[in-house]
């Protein structure tokens, strides 16, 4: 029996305008996330790790600082032809502008689609923090004989109208698609939760080139509010429960079927807190089932005297006397004496001078945070000069001109 043909197609076009400033100058799935990572990283090490290797990646708005992340992070056996990761820009054949939609993104390139010939055709977007074995919802899919299969993550009704509803039957069938609807539709086991759509899904190649092909025709550019609505009389398409799916390495500790999405800066905050401490929400350490990203080259983190709780400290850093809790310190940050970190994220190349205090605070890279300066202790006078979230967390958007851009920085 030949193998299966699987191909991904990994859309990473989001803007993130909410979570402006820290996509002003990359897209969202190139924000930087944890100690090393970008958030595009759990999309891609998802999929790899599942033996998904053939992965184009759609790219459009800010997509420099993402290019170069993938080049530097990406780069898999050039000498088996369907082991790749390739960046792909909107190809424009049609008309002069960018992707319309999430299925346009998809229909400018049916050619690469044609080209691969696969079976199954793995659409899944980059800009979630998860882990997902991907070769189990294959097998669901399979099990259906379906023509296509959504993720789908069981939440609380009252929760569900800020997502895509998926309306089931008992056997997991789609029967409707809701868009953040005021009345999600229950599941049927279940009254008090629906089925939010993950937007990853899971097609027939025959299917979804026909599919893509007739939406174009008709003006149509996004699969959950085009695409899959108009599938359901005519094909099979099944949900699949995403808190099924058992992923190895899984900590008892950890939140069970975690899954985020990070599309506001209180949701980015949030998230980057669930990954500290000894037992963690979402424990970034996982050997059978790891999240990759760049092989950074540099020396250890130095330590001199320091008080440090609950807090992730990356490589390259120097800490020369300084106070850090329930915080992120990323790659190559200096921090100097007297200074006191607090429940922040502090991204690569910053250096926070002596005396400083940060509390509640994310500082995008390349910043130098001045002597003796305070954020997050008066959120009237931070918001005169930054960004503050609805929950008041303060961002301090990426440096200026005299830095390193970070469109072109690894």
């Amino acid at each position: 029996m030949a193998k299966e043909r699987i191909l991904a197609m990994v859309l990473a076009g989001g803007a993130g305008t909410r979570l402006t400033p820290l996509t002003s100058e990359r897209s969202k799935p190139a924000v930087p996330f944890g100690g090393r990572y970008r958030i595009v990283d759990f999309a891609l090490s998802n999929l790899v790790n599942s033996e998904i290797y053939s992965i184009y990646i759609l790219v459009q708005y800010r997509s420099q600082s993402l290019i170069e992340h993938i080049r530097n992070a990406w780069v898999l056996a050039p000498i088996i032809s369907d082991h790749f990761v390739t960046v792909v820009p909107p190809q424009m054949h049609e008309a002069q502008e960018g992707f319309a939609g999430t299925a346009d993104a998809v229909y400018q390139n049916l050619n690469l689609i044609r080209h691969e010939n696969p079976t199954l055709v793995v659409v899944f977007g980059a800009d979630h923090i998860y882990r997902m074995d991907v070769g189990q919802m294959i097998a669901f899919h399979r099990s259906r004989n379906a023509d296509v299969t959504v993720a789908a993550l069981p939440v609380p009704r009252a929760e569900a109208r800020a997502f895509g509803v998926i309306g089931v039957d008992g056997e997991g069938r789609v029967l409707e698609f809701q868009e953040k609807p005021d009345q999600p539709k229950a599941l049927p086991a279940d009254p008090e939760r629906a089925y939010a759509s993950m937007g990853n899904y899971v097609f027939n190649a025959d299917v979804l080139i026909k599919a893509l092909q007739e939406a174009n025709l008709r003006g149509e550019h996004d699969f959950g509010r085009h695409v899959l609505p108009r599938l359901v009389d005519t094909h099979r398409l099944y949900a699949y429960d995403f808190s099924a799916n058992k992923v190895p390495g899984i900590q008892a500790y950890e939140e069970q079927g975690y899954w985020r999405d990070v599309g506001t800066l209180d949701a980015y905050y949030a998230a980057a807190m669930d990954t500290l401490g000894l037992q963690p929400k979402f424990d970034l350490f996982n050997p059978r089932w790891p999240i990759r990203s760049t092989g950074y080259q540099g020396p250890t983190a130095r330590i001199g005297v320091a008080r440090i709780e609950r807090s992730d400290i990356a490589a390259g850093g120097v800490i020369r006397d300084a106070t850090i809790r329930n915080s992120v310190i990323r790659r190559e940050v200096t921090i100097e004496e007297d200074v006191v970190v607090e429940d922040c994220v502090i991204m690569d190349f910053c250096v926070l001078k002596k005396g400083a205090r940060l509390r509640r605070t994310i500082v995008d890279r390349y910043n130098v945070i001045e002597a003796g300066a305070r954020i997050g202790y008066d959120l009237e006078a931070d918001r005169r000069r930054y960004t503050v979230s609805e929950s008041g967390i303060v961002v301090v958007p990426l440096a200026g001109p005299n830095t390193r851009s970070e469109r072109y920085a690894e």
